[in-house]
């Protein structure tokens, strides 16, 4: 993505991670005045879980790093506090989500609201031109079609352009990925040469509210009276006939095969969750496969509509390699995706999203299988 950087703004939230502190550093060097954004999202003493031992996002410590950076290279740096946002846009709909009978993605809600909603809104309130983050993800302006485009990073390992679909077109035009065409060893290099002490910082991997990796007890401590609500529900096959109980709906997810029992004559897997009826279902691995399903919550980046079927690749987790199908215009703006060949645990409230090579369509929310 080229600019013209004489005299632009950006402000690069900074994590207190190694990959935002190589980018912002690259913006300074590239000529922008670069200012830093620490986001405080949530507090343990809310959320819970191993509040005597802070994990990296949203930490002291991750405040630390990154204002040292900052300081080191002459970087103003701010700590935002957008707490109540989060809660209200991500932690509020990870829960509702769960509660629905669904299995949501938070950090493809963060992204859209937070980063791309009310960070895009401070920056301008600060007179910036763009935002940057340290995402592996690259964008470019198409003037074919008169659109900003999300690519798929250099890097397939670390690519993180699944998470991002939900960026609309005029906060695309104000991001920036400076590490979009490197790969993560290449980062870790340029932390070395640039001496930044967050060079060796090792990553965190669970969902940042969630720093006890437990989203049952995050459940039932802002649900308190969830459980008792949702203990002993039934547990039915794919013929409806009750073979055991359950501890409650919102605790399964598809594909999920521990916590059903035991005294089945095969391996018993999550198929279907009821918020209704408080009942999940489960079957065989073969009933675990789908072909065809409903996406809503539509954000097309490289086409404007889908008028007519298009071929393209669904991914339907992160971890998805991508799978070739077709996706068709549906009733009331959604999308109807049809695999070429059926998939395993496609999952309502997971997101999915559609390329074609490295190039990202867009994307949705799974609603429902058909």
């Amino acid at each position: 993505m080229s600019q013209n950087k004489k005299n632009k703004t950006v402000v690069i939230a900074m994590s207190g991670g190694v990959d935002s502190s190589v980018a912002a550093i690259l913006l300074k060097n590239q000529g922008y005045n670069v200012i830093g954004a620490t986001m405080k999202l949530w507090d343990f003493e809310q959320v819970g879980g191993n509040i005597n031992h802070e994990s990296r996002c949203c930490s002291l410590e991750s405040f630390n790093d990154a204002r040292e950076i900052c300081v080191s290279h002459n970087i103003p740096h701010y700590i935002l506090n957008f707490s109540q946002q989060f809660h209200t846009g991500v932690v509020e709909n990870f829960i509702d989500e769960y509660l629905a009978g669904r299995t949501p993605n938070p950090c493809v809600q963060c992204n859209t609201k937070i980063k791309w909603g009310t960070l895009v809104d401070k920056a301008d309130e600060l007179g910036a031109d763009y935002i940057a983050t340290g995402h592996y993800a690259r964008t470019h302006f198409n003037p074919r079609s008169n659109r900003y485009e999300l690519h798929r990073a250099i890097d397939k390992n670390k690519d993180q352009s699944y998470a991002l679909w939900g960026i609309r077109q005029q906060s695309m035009a104000k991001t920036i990925f400076p590490l979009g065409d490197l790969t993560k060893p290449e980062v870790r290099d340029l932390a070395r040469q640039f001496q930044l002490t967050t060079a060796e910082k090792k990553e965190s991997q669970e969902i940042c509210f969630i720093p006890d990796n437990n989203y049952h007890r995050l459940l039932k401590n802002l649900r308190p009276d969830l459980e008792e609500k949702v203990a002993n529900g039934d547990t039915i096959d794919t013929n409806g006939k009750t073979v055991g109980q359950h501890n409650g709906y919102p605790f399964y997810t598809i594909g999920q095969r521990k916590g059903l029992g035991g005294g089945f004559s095969e391996p018993l897997y999550v198929i279907d969750v009821n918020s209704e009826n408080n009942t999940i279902t489960v079957g065989n691995q073969e009933s675990l496969f789908c072909t065809e399903f409903i996406v809503d919550q539509i954000n097309l980046i490289s086409l404007a509509e889908i008028t007519n079927p298009i071929k393209a690749q669904i991914k339907i987790r992160y971890n998805d390699e991508g799978h070739s199908g077709t996706v068709f215009p549906d009733e009331d703006g959604k999308l109807r995706v049809v695999f070429d060949n059926p998939q395993k645990s496609v999952t309502p409230g997971q997101s999915a999203v559609f390329f074609s090579d490295d190039l990202v369509i867009g994307g949705g929310i799974i609603d429902h299988k058909i």
